[in-house]
């Protein structure tokens, strides 16, 4: 009986990814012909001869920095944005404030980046304020869903001592709390800064600046070599940003 259920159920699997290549209309045999190899092969070959003239390299460099500047600028408004929502929202300001707090987070973590790119750049206009914006508000939302757990599981002893010794909330926080969930909050942003630097390469695509703008004209106007010039520069920002970032966990959150 559990052999004729596998059976049945490897005979449905099979079915299913039938129907789906009739559906799609999915031709292996001409994707596999002569031709479209020949046309393949043409196109890997303009994209292995990078545009590396003067003037491009300079328009590459330019849009590298802004997307760098958009990534930075995001993650640290994000930052400072999800601290801001996260003591309440480990509920050091009541329940109220922590189930609008929460709410909220949720909201802006829920909205994927190049949705609210796109909702930027109407608000906004195109360029990298748009791009920025973007990733400052999705990053709160996951920043500040991280350091609001992050919250509640910091001990809270010393906060409380220096309550008692007469200190108010401000500087309990800055004295008792903050020193030992520093490391962490900084090891959360350093990591979401790798990811953003991604992202802010792909936001261009709806407009938002960058490298990623540079790479969706390029491919639109089909100049292979001026898109893997842009390819080539997104791989050594991210490479470069990696390990700038695993170095400064190492340096100042490991020690």
């Amino acid at each position: 009986m559990k052999r004729l259920l596998n059976l049945t159920l490897l005979l449905g699997m099979v079915a299913a990814v039938a129907a789906s290549f009739a559906y799609l209309g999915i031709d292996l045999l001409t994707l596999l012909s002569a031709e479209s190899l020949s046309h393949m092969a043409g196109y890997v070959h303009r994209f292995m001869s990078p545009d590396l003239s003067a003037e491009h390299l300079t328009e590459v460099g330019r849009g590298a920095a802004q997307t760098l500047a958009m990534s930075a600028i995001g993650t640290l408004l994000a930052a400072l944005l999800a601290l801001l929502l996260a003591l309440p929202a480990a509920g050091r300001c009541g329940r109220a404030a922590q189930g609008a707090a929460q709410l909220l987070l949720n909201v802006l973590r829920a909205i994927p980046e190049l949705v609210w790119a796109a909702l930027m750049v109407l608000a906004a206009g195109l360029g990298p304020n748009a791009g920025t914006l973007a990733l400052a508000l999705h990053t709160a939302g996951v920043l500040g869903r991280l350091f609001a757990e992050a919250l509640k599981n910091t001990p809270s002893a010393p906060a409380d001592a220096i309550r008692l010794q007469g200190g108010g909330q401000v500087a309990a926080f800055c004295y008792g709390t903050l020193p030992n969930l520093w490391p962490q909050l900084l090891a959360y942003c350093l990591y979401r800064w790798e990811n953003n630097i991604r992202m802010a390469s792909v936001l261009g695509f709806v407009g938002a600046g960058g490298l990623g703008q540079m790479l969706y004209v390029s491919l639109s106007l089909f100049q292979e070599a001026q898109a893997s010039t842009v390819i080539l520069a997104m791989l050594l920002l991210v490479f470069g940003v990696d390990a700038l970032s695993g170095w400064t966990r190492q340096r100042w959150v490991r020690a």
